[in-house]
């Protein structure tokens, strides 16, 4: 395959296609991720390029034993790993989608190769920005750690260890409703680590860091990381989740060394979280048995989703529902009880409502509950989360019969089972 110069004419050919470079998402040491429409078909999904792009070569003195691999070395081996592991997963919904890879022959620094991804959503480290420090909700917070205990659950039983669990690698997909791990250039097999760096700092289970320090060193450690810093990684994820805050220096200081138990109790004792005495308590449990120094002692994937914080039933925050795209859109502040107690008037605004909706695309169903729960709010169902997004822009703040509209996302899966929340906090 073979594609453009993407600073000079942003179109790209993979996969017996041609792709539109739209935007860049994100760069790395060794990688950089654009978004990318497919030209020729409006209806088609957008996706996710990941370029491994070689720097220039530079002379210099040979690297000493147990250095950091060159910066092209890490590239063609972050595309080997990520491509290996993502075709040996491939097809759990927790997992983003690898659709394909090919060579981009037009890159500045010669050829580079490229994976062709599904393309993702809002990532759990913006939803920490956005959570000014309050934290999370337990609804998202179950619906993060379920999902992402799920996805390594299914990745541990086939032998890989992903080894760079962080906010920014867990996403958002607004077609699945769910969150999703990315970036697979770090992983291994279990029991086959050919590389000592793994992990980021603040998510680094102790036996990583040890490694990481005797790799510095040169030295070889006499144990090899498992499946088990996977789970260090998402308990750290969690806590930062509930509290609101980065815990990278709290992680890394001697008092959490020391007793780890005591400063997370501190951190659940200092929640005012509303009526989740019992839920908290679960919670702050399950994040214990994934954070245990010893290796052996951590919780596996498979025992922490028999949590009993997986069986509460949680509503969404109404803060969740605006973060988190899906295809559903939900509308409010539009019907008084008087236009839904007269059918005329009900009927005029249902039309009225449908072909503005119909404005950013094709409405799958439209739902206004003329009782609780519900009553008067506006369920619109379009055929994908890109169109409801576009809605959800530019209805918020509109103005619908003298009143400002409100547009909110909501749970595909809760509103196809008819359950629909009444009061949102």
């Amino acid at each position: 395959m073979s594609g453009c110069v993407w600073g000079a004419a942003p179109l790209l050919e993979a996969l017996g296609r041609l792709w539109e470079v739209q935007a860049p998402l994100g760069s790395g040491s060794s990688a950089s991720v654009y978004r990318v429409r497919c030209c020729g078909d409006p209806r088609a999904p957008p996706g996710a390029v990941k370029e491994f792009v070689p720097p220039p070569a530079r002379p210099g003195p040979a690297r000493r034993p147990g250095a950091r691999p060159p910066a092209a070395d890490c590239a063609e081996y972050g595309f080997r790993k990520e491509r290996a592991a993502l075709e040996h997963l491939r097809g759990h919904r927790n997992i983003v989608t690898l659709y394909g890879v090919f060579t981009n022959h037009y890159s500045a620094n010669g050829p580079s190769r490229c994976l062709l991804l599904e393309l993702l959503d809002i990532s759990v480290s913006e939803l920490l920005l956005h959570s000014s420090n309050q934290g999370c909700s337990m609804w998202m917070i179950q619906h993060c750690a379920r999902d992402v205990l799920e996805a390594l659950a299914f990745l541990h039983h086939k032998g890989y260890v992903h080894a760079d669990l962080k906010p920014r690698n867990i996403l958002w997909s607004a077609e699945e409703e769910c969150f999703k791990l990315i970036d697979f250039g770090l992983s291994f097999k279990e029991g086959n680590q050919d590389v000592k760096y793994i992990q980021t700092d603040g998510y680094r289970a102790p036996e990583a860091e040890l490694q990481n320090c005797l790799a510095q060193a040169g030295l070889q450690s006499e144990t090899e990381c498992t499946s088990a810093v996977d789970l260090w990684s998402l308990g750290i994820v969690l806590l930062e989740m509930f509290s609101g805050m980065k815990l990278k220096h709290t992680v890394q200081s001697q008092e959490w060394k020391t007793n780890s138990s005591a400063i997370i109790d501190r951190i659940f004792a200092s929640e005012g979280v509303v009526n989740s005495a019992i839920p908290a308590y679960h919670l702050r449990d399950l994040i214990k048995s994934m954070l245990h120094c010893d290796q052996g002692k951590r919780a596996s994937a498979e025992k922490a989703l028999c949590s009993p914080f997986f069986s509460i039933p949680f509503a969404p925050h109404i803060e969740d529902l605006v973060m988190l795209p899906t295809p559903v859109l939900r509308l409010l502040n539009i019907l008084s009880d008087a236009s839904l107690q007269s059918e005329e008037e009900y009927e005029d605004i249902l039309e009225d409502i449908r072909e503005e909706c119909q404005k950013y695309g094709p409405v799958v169903s439209l739902l206004i509950p003329k009782e609780n729960p519900g009553k008067g709010q506006v369920f619109v169902e379009y055929a994908n989360a890109g169109d409801s997004k576009a809605a959800q822009k530019m209805l918020t703040g509109k103005i619908f019969d003298g009143k400002f509209v409100v547009a909110t996302f909501y749970p595909l899966s809760a509103y196809k089972r008819g359950y629909l929340y009444q009061n949102l906090l």
